[in-house]
């Protein structure tokens, strides 16, 4: 199961299948994607999906200090430069300053490194604004440029068409949390009857 299948950081198991690399070695994975960490624990939990990629490191620690069935194989993705957060490029909303209490702000679902991230600088600028749940980047995308959404969130490569061509304006980047930089922030998990 893989969070945000096409974003940068998780596409190991699909490039390295369609290269062959995983083929040489006798190993064939069947990968799905999810709209994010939260499924693809889930998936991971019910044993739906033998291992999870691209899940952020705090949900995982949560599953299982609550006890679900998951171990961390190994570390996903260091830092947070690949998450960010936009407007459409009409928004009255030009940077972090002009966030106020009565905007939305988006996340893929709870669990998730968008989940984290945006909790730290909401932490770190003192934003006000409403975290909201919205999936994906795609649906995310449509709910933010048809304002059902102020401040939608994405993870490189998704979007850059759309920055390219004006239609979204980044105003915040999860690079801007000082703390986050240099933590393991999404990490690669297995079921555990599967690791057994």
């Amino acid at each position: 199961a893989i969070g945000q299948i096409d974003a940068w950081a998780n596409q190991v198991p699909t490039l390295g299948m369609r290269a062959g690399i995983f083929q040489k070695h006798g190993i064939v994975l069947e990968n799905f994607g999810t709209q994010g960490a939260g499924e693809t624990l889930q998936a991971v939990i019910s044993g739906s999906a033998d291992i999870g990629i691209g899940v952020g490191t705090p949900g995982a620690m949560r599953a299982f200090a609550k006890g679900a069935p998951v171990r961390v194989l190994a570390a996903g993705y260091t830092g947070v430069g690949d998450i960010y957060w936009f407007v459409p490029a009409n928004s009255p909303i030009k940077d972090v300053k002009d966030i106020t209490d009565k905007h939305t702000i988006a996340y893929s679902n709870s669990g998730s490194t968008s989940d984290s991230v945006l909790r730290a600088l909401i932490a770190h600028y003192g934003l006000k604004a409403k975290p909201t749940s919205t999936g994906g980047p795609p649906p995310t995308l449509t709910m933010t440029m048809s304002g059902q959404i102020d401040v939608g969130w994405s993870v490189a490569p998704f979007g850059l068409k759309e920055l390219q061509a004006k239609t979204i304006r980044v105003v915040l980047r999860g690079s801007e949390v000082p703390s986050m930089r240099n933590q393991t922030v999404r990490v690669e998990i297995v079921n555990a009857n599967a690791l057994k």
